[in-house]
């Protein structure tokens, strides 16, 4: 059988599956997800499907001769109050959305089992670019993130799922909630130079660091500036 598949996806596929037509074989008893999937794409990826130009489901069983067609994720995809979690290879953009003030999840040392308990304990969407962890049948929901660097990943995810944002809201570091804390409370622990700089001041309250716009606030103010609004 013939499978067309988009452009946006040919990144899944083996080396000599990324050009040109595409054919497999079908004993007619695999269903359409298991064949797609069997290409290499997650099923996280997959949009949609059509079978002889007709709309289909992923546990419908393609036959020799049919015609699959594979459709990408609709951007945006949306979820109610979506809540990510990020693998270990993502520790920038965690960051990244935290300071966005969105809901990201992250450990650098959580393993594959780990990570999809994890998402499923907490009803999490998994954000990787590891192909294989995506096609973990247990994972309920997850997407690959596209780029190379964080500005690039940054803008995949936001064009992706279009999270709410509530920048300078949570901390980078743990993604706990900050809260205004007045400067009396807390100019015991300032550096002499901070005292005297700075006046306003924000609390995480899960790991208690302390916030103020200091010498990297430019930096983080363009980052929530170049993200692109929420709709």
């Amino acid at each position: 059988m013939r499978v067309d598949v988009p452009e946006s996806l040919r990144l899944f596929l083996s080396a000599r599956h990324r050009h040109g037509e595409l054919t497999v074989s079908s004993d007619g008893d695999a269903t359409a997800g298991h064949l797609i999937e069997s290409l290499g794409i997650p099923r996280t990826e997959i949009g949609g499907i059509r079978i002889n130009g007709v709309p289909a489901d992923t546990r419908d069983q393609p036959a020799d001769g049919d015609q699959v067609e594979v459709l990408d994720v609709t951007r945006p995809q949306r979820y109610d109050q979506p809540r990510f979690l990020l693998d270990v290879h993502l520790g920038t953009l965690a960051r990244r959305l935290r300071l966005l003030g969105i809901d990201t999840a992250y450990s650098n040392d959580a393993d594959d089992p780990e990570l999809v308990e994890q998402a499923i304990a907490e009803d999490r969407i998994l954000l990787t670019q590891d192909r294989g962890l995506l096609r973990r049948r247990a994972l309920p929901a997850g997407g690959y993130v596209r780029g190379g660097d964080p500005d690039e990943q940054l803008l995949d995810v936001l064009e992706r799922f279009d999270p709410p944002r509530a920048p300078w809201s949570r901390c980078p570091a743990c993604n706990g909630l900050l809260e205004p804390v007045a400067k009396a409370q807390i100019e015991h622990l300032l550096e002499p130079g901070t005292q005297q700089a700075f006046t306003d001041f924000s609390q995480c309250q899960g790991c208690e660091r302390l916030y103020w716009r200091g010498a990297h606030a430019e930096q983080l103010t363009a980052i929530v500036a170049g993200a692109p609004a929420h709709d």
